[in-house]
C-alpha cells in the first residue's frame, strides 16, 4: 500500500493520488505522521463491498444451517428487542 502525507495530497492535488495508485490499489493518507484515511478507485472499493456482501451472505447460510435463528412473529420480535436479548 502506498502512504502520502497529508501535506503532499494539499501540496499536488490529485496528481498525487493518480501517481500514487498507478502502483498501489490503495493509498494510505497520513495526518501529522497518524494513519488516517486510505484512497482507492472507485472499481476496487464496489469488489470490496461486494466480498463484504458474499461473506455476510455465507455467514448467514451458516447461521440457517446450523439452526442460529429464532422463527417468530413481528410482535414477539419486538418484544425481545426490548427485553435486550
Amino acid at each position: 500500500m502506498s502512504h502520502l502525507s497529508a501535506n503532499d495530497l494539499k501540496v499536488k492535488g490529485v496528481s498525487a493520488l493518480e501517481a500514487a495508485l498507478e502502483t498501489s490499489r490503495e493509498v494510505l493518507i497520513t495526518v501529522r505522521g497518524k494513519d488516517r484515511f486510505v484512497v482507492m478507485e472507485v472499481e476496487h472499493y464496489h469488489y470490496l463491498r461486494e466480498c463484504e456482501l458474499e461473506a455476510a451472505l455465507a455467514e448467514s447460510r451458516a447461521d440457517l444451517a446450523a439452526g442460529r435463528f429464532v422463527k417468530s412473529s413481528p410482535e414477539a420480535h419486538v418484544e425481545r428487542l426490548k427485553a435486550g436479548q
